[in-house]
């Protein structure tokens, strides 16, 4: 109930005004004796003051209490969360690709208790159906948003709810990217992966990971003449990062680049990313943000848990996505989808 979260409110603040007292920096926040010098006092300022030069000086451990700080306040609210984002890989998924015995009859179960789930990835719509039926997204009335927010699909009825697409004549341009830095490019058509490169191993890594099969084609720019909502360009990490420097400022009024993988550089029409595509969501469906959890490990989830009323990180996700989280749950290893609904919709210890 509402006493639970109040609670543990008190508890964090009780841990962490301890440890700042046993770390030798009472002083910080110690208030002056007489009351009424509190408004001119230098280590306070109106109601809340300043901190201290004393905390200053340590900025890590300054910048971690004020995380945990702003953390809890967000976590603890007793709120009733009606929608569910998970990514795919890496959060959904563990470390063979596979949805465990556990954490799917945990969806299934926050399902049938009316919890709505979408199913949130930089993956094709076609790589993400089967992990959709798995969980009966059909029968639930879940959605699948793919192509990191590019399509909104409701699964029950099948209606595309938004859809964008790639500018055509940008795509010269991303395939010179490719090609002078001998790395592939790949797009989509039903089942199939498109590529100049069929052997290249990161394009055999999307195709398995999508369970798609591979389309060699003689020239990428010739073949693609379907409307397409993303490219990819894969590669060695380091390299690609700096490819990502070079596109994204030249791109960066035009289009969306930024890597969802080490590995993967995701090439999509501007204003794309998973936060901007859920928010046309919520209006459709009648929800708010803060009604619902976004659970994620990559650079393509930070927007979505930033976005989210309760944004929640992977043990296993990339640093900065744990740094902008409320809450870190257990790893992709670990089942930790379902702990993380078991402690925020089933309000479990």
């Amino acid at each position: 109930g509402d006493q639970q979260p109040q609670h543990k409110i008190v508890m964090q603040f009780h841990n962490i005004l301890s440890f700042l007292i046993n770390d030798s920096y009472k002083s910080a926040f110690r208030k002056p004796r007489n009351p009424s010098v509190t408004q001119n006092h230098p280590r306070f300022s109106g109601t809340c003051g300043k901190i201290h030069p004393t905390l200053m000086r340590n900025k890590e451990k300054t910048s971690n209490i004020l995380l945990s700080l702003r953390r809890n306040n967000k976590l603890y609210k007793s709120m009733d969360y009606k929608l569910l984002v998970l990514d795919l890989d890496g959060t959904l998924t563990n470390p063979k690709k596979e949805i465990t015995e556990h954490t799917k009859n945990t969806l299934i179960k926050a399902q049938q208790q009316g919890v709505k789930i979408v199913l949130a990835s930089g993956r094709p719509t076609y790589g993400i159906a089967p992990l959709a039926n798995q969980l009966q997204l059909d029968e639930y009335e879940g959605y699948i948003l793919s192509y990191n927010g590019g399509e909104i699909i409701d699964w029950k009825t099948g209606e595309i709810m938004y859809k964008n697409l790639l500018d055509p004549e940008v795509l010269p341009y991303l395939y010179e990217c490719a090609t002078k830095n001998q790395f592939a490019i790949v797009t989509y058509d039903g089942e199939y992966v498109l590529t100049e490169y069929p052997e290249d191993e990161y394009v055999l890594k999307e195709a398995l990971l999508n369970v798609m099969k591979i389309k060699k084609v003689d020239n990428f720019l010739d073949a693609v003449k379907h409307p397409i909502a993303k490219c990819l360009i894969v590669g060695e990490p380091t390299r690609l990062a700096e490819l990502e420097k070079e596109m994204y400022e030249h791109l960066k009024d035009r289009m969306g680049v930024f890597r969802s993988e080490p590995y993967f550089l995701e090439l999509v029409p501007k204003g794309i990313d998973k936060a901007q595509s859920l928010s046309v969501l919520l209006k459709e469906i009648g929800l708010t943000k803060d009604e619902m959890i976004a659970i994620g490990d990559g650079f393509n989830d930070l927007s979505m848990i930033q976005y989210a009323g309760l944004g929640i990180a992977m043990e296993n996700a990339q640093p900065v996505v744990k740094e902008n989280a409320d809450f870190i749950t257990r790893s992709n290893s670990e089942d930790g989808v379902a702990y993380a609904v078991e402690r925020f919709i089933f309000k479990q210890e």
